[in-house]
């Protein structure tokens, strides 16, 4: 009997150790990514003439269209303010030489996609950068604490959040797939990889994302389309309320490029080292701590104070 506990204790730390080791193998990827999967020069350009961006006049959006054009894509920038478009794309325009064209529409209401798909009509599009989004309140609450318009926000955010990104996919992926190639970021938040209190309705939808992403991946990968979900955590933004970037609050145009490099490491990632530490340290963290009113009171006046 204890020869037996020794060879079945033996066996279960092996088990662990190589089940870790292969974990920690895997993470090197994202300390190396250039050496785990080097990408030509010509890899985004390859996929087509065009990268579509929503929410591109700003923050993560903005950086992702810069970064692109520099890897040879002309670029449709998609958003709602006409004066921070024409900015954008006069910048894109002047530092990489790249075409640009811009529509204005307000993601928040649904009669837009036809208007958009006119627009799209005949141009080879290779990169599509579902990035618009919205928070359902500024402050965070818990979901009957809104004091606004609640019905109007909630609505508002389903169209931003989801229909947007199941609109723009609906409308490129077939020419992607006859083509054979293309690639998709949706970008959501580190909030959509968990029940987030006080982010309820955000979390939700950025949840939603995440799934749809990785169902549509598995569904045609093998049709050479790459469809990934990136879920970065902070970023300084107008939306993070914060314009100071450090390690873990990451500069936008620091991370749309890093984040470039992992598009071929699967369907999900937090685009970057900094997150995917991140990432990795809230997984260990078990769901019922984060959800005690204790935490949720700590967390709401640490937000609010950040806010």
């Amino acid at each position: 009997m204890e020869d037996f506990q020794m060879e079945f204790f033996t066996g279960l730390g092996i088990l662990v150790f190589l089940i870790y080791l292969v974990k920690f193998l895997k993470f090197l990827k994202y300390i190396f990514p250039d050496t785990w999967s080097p990408q030509p020069k010509t890899f985004f350009c390859s996929m087509g003439e065009w990268a579509v961006v929503t929410g591109g006049s700003d923050g993560i959006g903005k950086a992702y269209a810069l970064e692109l054009a520099k890897r040879g894509l002309n670029i449709i920038l998609i958003s709602r303010t006409l004066e921070k478009l024409k900015n954008v794309a006069a910048e894109i325009e002047q530092s990489t030489g790249r075409r640009v064209k811009i529509i204005q529409v307000d993601f928040t209401k649904k009669d837009i996609y036809q208007r958009i798909q006119e627009n799209l009509r005949d141009l080879e599009i290779g990169v599509v950068v579902n990035n618009v989004g919205m928070l359902f309140h500024n402050v965070p609450c818990r979901f009957l604490e809104n004091n606004e318009d609640p019905y109007q926000d909630q609505s508002n955010l389903i169209h931003c959040n989801i229909t947007s990104v199941v609109k723009m996919t609906q409308m490129i992926l077939p020419q992607m797939v006859e083509r054979s190639k293309g690639l998709i970021i949706n970008v959501s938040s580190s909030v959509g990889t968990f029940p987030c209190p006080l982010y309820s309705m955000y979390s939700a939808s950025k949840s939603f994302m995440l799934n749809f992403s990785r169902g549509l991946h598995a569904e045609y990968e093998s049709k050479g389309i790459i469809i990934q979900c990136v879920a970065p955590f902070g970023v300084s933004t107008n939306m993070s309320a914060s314009t100071k970037s450090s390690l873990p609050m990451m500069d936008p145009g620091d991370f749309a490029r890093e984040s470039l490099k992992y598009v071929s490491f699967g369907d999900m990632t937090f685009g970057c080292l900094a997150h995917e530490i991140q990432g990795f340290i809230l997984s260990r963290i078990p769901l019922w701590i984060m959800h005690t009113d204790k935490a949720q009171e700590k967390m709401l006046t640490c937000l609010k104070a950040y806010s």
